[in-house]
């Protein structure tokens, strides 16, 4: 078979991420995208008429061989076809549970159930993220926070102070995005410090990738521990703990890969340059225009601050042990703010007020309405998951493979991470990895002895194995930083993202060894 690939990406400045990909394939064996839906539809239609006329006793046999048939269609459709991985989750669940033997009417109540229950779990908390971040990147509060961790930190630190932002401004905005937002920032600390964009830049996007692909209220994280039912602000202290190591291992090596890459924009930071002697020293200035520190920090800090503090009242019992009195009184206040909903819905209300006040209403409103849109997609997909879930939990998927999983001897801890990192590698994207894996292995570790904690960890860290040319973010990095050479790019950011992989890998099995 003979195919050509052609894929083309552009990122244009300031605030704005734009990418058109134009992906052809060929070949003389290959089916034409109409074909390949036609044959989808026939075979989705002969598999729906099977199990709605089959038996509603479940053989073993039958449950596991639907389950691998729908992973097997999933990453088919998702790769082959024009078909995006919402309904392409539908479809897998649909598959599951027709040759798994489940009564059509029972199967379509499944899906409903899991994808309605799912996103009534996290659906407000997200749209209310999103338009938080929209918020934080029109006002310029992430620039803000950036220049206010360098000019505490000083000089000589700018990568640490890059690192700590992209861990932040991450939690609230998409990391591709806040890249583009922060790059003109990377770009005038490169040519002010005279030190490689590519140390710094590699830097800030580890920092952007941890946060958004492991700490909650982050969009991904958030849906994983929605998967696994398990409290949010529970789920954000071991996030928070694993990404400690994780990121000390990015940093050492994207600080010592800007040492051995050497690139500075130019004076005009319009271009690029190898040369040392084209490094211009100019005194970094502070936009006017941007709003004060405190302000542009308390969105994100509050309703962090209130999660974590309902997180210790709920698990400390005081609210029942105090009932009556004021303490009791007290701590049930914290619990109700602290509430994911509550506390989110805060640092938007600060936003709006503090952050929006400056701009027109139409301005304000039509950058969290797009917000809104650009996160459809996101809700979609972790409802797809959620229903894919239910449709394993009610079939009886998931406890039969998690007992042979059991039976053969295979390490119920490393199941979500292996599943999702096969995922990420497979299709490139980190969201649809962690999230595809917690549908698939919530239902299961009951079974399999694993703790919600391990394995929702375990699925946000499979997501960062070796990012390449089938991940968008891989572009927007080396793209950003004038990083052109293949080689050049797969050690700035592949490298990076497999680094994080293992160090997380490493730091989830010690955690899961000495406290669960």
């Amino acid at each position: 078979m003979t195919a050509s690939l052609n894929t083309e990406l552009t990122v244009f400045k300031k605030d704005k991420i734009i990418m058109s990909e134009n992906i052809k394939v060929t070949g003389r064996y290959s089916l034409s995208p109409r074909l390949k839906g036609i044959v989808i539809l026939i075979i989705g239609l002969v598999i729906f008429y099977i199990g709605s006329h089959g038996s509603s006793e479940l053989e073993s046999s039958h449950v596991i061989g639907g389950l691998l048939v729908a992973i097997a269609a999933l990453l088919f459709m998702i790769l082959k076809t024009r078909i995006s991985t919402f309904p392409a989750l539908i479809i897998a669940a649909i598959i599951t549970g027709s040759l798994g033997g489940m009564k059509s009417d029972l199967m379509i109540q499944s899906i409903t159930k899991g994808f309605g229950g799912t996103l009534g779990n996290i659906g407000i908390v997200i749209g209310f993220g999103v338009m938080m971040g929209a918020l934080l990147q029109l006002s310029g509060a992430s620039r803000k926070m950036a220049q206010t961790f360098i000019r505490v930190l000083g000089k000589e630190r700018e990568e640490l102070a890059l690192v700590l932002i992209g861990l932040i401004v991450s939690m609230a905005v998409f990391c591709d995005s806040a890249f583009v937002v922060l790059t003109p920032l990377v770009k005038s600390l490169s040519r002010t410090s005279g030190k490689s964009i590519v140390g710094l830049g590699a830097t800030l996007a580890a920092g952007l990738v941890i946060s958004h692909s492991m700490i909650p209220p982050a969009v991904g994280p958030f849906g994983v521990a929605s998967q696994f039912d398990m409290p949010i602000g529970t789920f954000m202290l071991w996030s928070m703990l694993v990404a400690i190591p994780v990121t000390l291992c990015g940093f050492i090596y994207t600080t010592w890969l800007g040492k051995r890459i050497f690139i500075v924009p130019t004076e005009d930071g319009e271009g690029f340059t190898r040369e040392w002697q084209a490094v211009p020293v100019l005194n970094p200035q502070e936009d006017e225009q941007l709003p004060g520190t405190l302000i542009s920090f308390a969105p994100l800090f509050v309703p962090i601050i209130l999660i974590l503090l309902a997180t210790f009242f709920r698990e400390s019992g005081i609210a029942d042990t105090w009932a009556g009195h004021w303490q009791g009184t007290v701590s049930r206040m914290f619990i109700t703010i602290g509430h994911p909903v509550v506390a989110v819905g805060c640092g938007l209300l600060i936003a709006v007020i503090g952050l929006g006040s400056h701009y027109a209403r139409e301005e304000v409103t039509h950058s969290m309405d797009n917000a809104i849109r650009s996160a459809g997609i996101i809700l979609l997909l972790i409802g797809g998951g959620g229903a894919l879930g239910m449709v394993l939990r009610d079939s009886g998927a998931a406890n039969m493979i998690a007992g042979y999983i059991v039976k053969i001897g295979v390490p119920g801890v490393l199941l979500p991470l292996l599943l999702s990192t096969l995922i990420r590698l497979i299709q490139g994207s980190g969201a649809v990895a962690m999230i595809t894996a917690a549908s698939i292995t919530a239902p299961m570790i009951g079974t399999l002895g694993v703790d919600p904690i391990i394995a929702g960890l375990g699925c946000t860290i499979g997501s960062f194995m070796f990012s390449y040319f089938n991940d968008a973010y891989f572009w927007v990095v080396n793209r950003s930083l004038g990083v052109t050479e293949v080689q050049e790019q797969i050690r700035v950011w592949s490298i990076t993202s497999t680094i994080l992989w293992a160090s997380g890998t490493v730091t989830l099995l010690i955690i899961n060894a000495v406290f669960f």
